[in-house]
């Protein structure tokens, strides 16, 4: 856990800035903007990057990844600039937690993929970059996405004892609970082998 030098008030709102910045919903502000319509009603209807991909739009595809990614990041980036660590972590988790439960949605938001690399990125770009290439990896080897991910999760918090990054351990810890949560979906249909793979047409997220 980081050190708490920052007023308890001052946390606060930078939670609460986080949350609303990253319950901002750029996959279905995206796809309308581009014209392609309802992204709740699109595939799985879910709000990120990989169903805007289903649309057909790979530049919008790209756009939401990278916004969606870009929200935590900034949210930390922000906080850690302005104030303290203690701060950014806060601010982060809370942008983390807004993309998967938005206001604006009725709490209905994303898996949290995108937003929780741009979270490692920004809080340590070597932890980001270890997370990255372990989804590839695994998302080579076994085309499923969302074990990708929840491989990637599992072993964020071991990046962070491996690469001196103790302070972010129970960050990482909280991060990946939500993450596997967000999948158990997806976790059920891999147990039961029914997880559609990375290029196929039935392909969920």
């Amino acid at each position: 856990m980081p050190d708490f030098v920052t007023p308890t008030m001052i946390l606060a709102a930078w939670a609460l800035a986080g949350y609303l910045l990253g319950s901002i919903p750029f996959g279905i502000v995206v796809a309308r903007l581009m014209g392609l319509g309802d992204l709740r009603q699109i595939g799985s209807g879910n709000i990120g990057a990989t169903n805007v991909l289903r649309t057909g739009s790979k530049p919008g595809a790209a756009l939401t990844l990278i916004a969606d990614a870009g929200k935590a990041g900034a949210a930390v980036l922000l906080a850690r600039a302005l104030v303290a660590d203690d701060a950014a972590q806060l601010a982060g988790l809370a942008a983390f937690f807004g993309h998967c439960y938005p206001i604006w949605l009725k709490f209905r938001g994303g898996k949290g993929v995108s937003t929780f690399f741009g979270l490692l990125f920004a809080l340590a770009w070597p932890i980001g970059l270890a997370a990255g290439a372990t989804w590839l990896i695994i998302a080579a080897i076994f085309r499923y996405s969302s074990l990708a991910a929840l491989v990637t999760a599992t072993l964020t918090p071991l990046f962070m004892i491996i690469l001196s990054q103790s302070q972010l351990l129970t960050l990482s810890i909280a991060l990946t609970l939500l993450i596997s949560w967000r999948h158990k979906e997806n976790i059920s249909r891999l147990v039961r082998f029914q997880e559609s793979k990375i290029g196929e047409n039935n392909f969920k997220i």
